[in-house]
């Protein structure tokens, strides 16, 4: 065991040190604004209406006069930021561009309605924030978990928690979901712009950020280690049919992890039912789960004195 975590925690170092840098090419941002001048956009809408015209002080151009229409998934880039205070719709006119002969002028407001920033990491968050996908997650979550509870009706299998592997990772999987989702939402609560702002430029590397950022960023990638680690060892511990009906378990309860402390964080609620989460779920692995024999002939780890589950054979060892 002591080996796996040394292992676990160099691996981690590892993958902290080679994370992304943070842009040198960032361009500065007007105030109170997250975005500026050659900043890239893609449009995520299916359309999105662009007037040629530029905008004039005390004489706006109406949008059904000289336009065109980009279309979803292409390019944007910002070519020009204008304020007409005459405007009462909106003051903030931006000029985009999807090359040299396709350039418009649009409302900020109905341009951030319709386009996201032009990186795989805030179009995640974008894809994951609307509330259709986590309509469309919850309704998986709850076909899920009523198979698998007919399933468990005719063929017992481990599950995290309450019959569970000889393996700290999934346990450690289950607590690190819960508290970035802890995290995640207070950020929303207490700090939103520190969001906003990592959403338009964000990074994976968690050096150099904010106390919050830097720790839910350091979390995230302890949770890709903990996966691969969990994986491993549940391919290693159980038959692949009952490996395969963990993981789905597994996920189902990561995924009602998230749901759960997401809602009770918004009220106050998920800070103590965290620490309360994280001492049962440890009480419960080193009570009931935590092997305390190994099998002298073919080293599996086993909770009771007994014939090896593996190999079959009676010979054992303490751990």
């Amino acid at each position: 065991m002591t080996k796996h975590i040394t292992t676990l925690f160099i691996l981690l170092i590892a993958v902290l040190a080679t994370g992304c840098k943070p842009s040198d090419t960032r361009k500065e941002i007007n105030i109170g604004r997250h975005y500026g001048v050659d900043y890239n956009f893609v449009v995520f809408s299916d359309s999105l209406v662009l007037q040629e015209g530029r905008p004039m002080h005390l004489q706006i151009i109406p949008e059904a006069g000289d336009s065109f229409i980009v279309y979803k998934n292409d390019p944007l880039v910002v070519a020009q930021i204008e304020v007409i205070p005459e405007d009462s719709v909106d003051s903030i006119w931006v000029k985009v561009a999807r090359d040299q002969l396709t350039q418009g002028w649009i409302h900020e407001s109905k341009l951030l309605e319709k386009v996201v920033p032009d990186d795989p990491i805030s179009q995640g968050i974008h894809l994951f924030s609307d509330s259709h996908v986590l309509a469309t997650v919850t309704l998986l979550i709850v076909a899920l978990a009523a198979w698998l509870t007919r399933r468990m009706r005719r063929q017992r299998f481990h599950i995290v928690h309450f019959d569970d592997i000889a393996s700290p990772y999934p346990m450690l999987l289950c607590l690190a979901i819960a508290s970035a989702t802890v995290l995640y939402t207070s950020i929303q609560i207490f700090t939103p712009q520190l969001w906003v702002e990592y959403y338009f430029h964000p990074t994976l590397n968690p050096f150099g950020q904010p106390t919050l950022l830097a720790l839910f960023l350091a979390i995230a990638w302890f949770i890709v280690v903990l996966a691969i680690a969990s994986v491993d060892d549940i391919r290693r511990s159980l038959p692949t049919t009952e490996a395969i009906l963990y993981i789905l378990s597994l996920l189902a309860i990561l995924a009602g992890i998230y749901l759960f402390f997401s809602i009770t964080t918004l009220y106050f609620l998920g800070y103590f039912l965290l620490i309360v989460y994280a001492v049962l779920a440890l009480w419960q692995y080193f009570r009931r789960h935590r092997p305390r024999y190994r099998c002298t002939h073919c080293g599996a780890p086993l909770h009771d004195v007994g014939p090896c589950p593996k190999c079959g054979n009676h010979p054992i060892s303490m751990e």
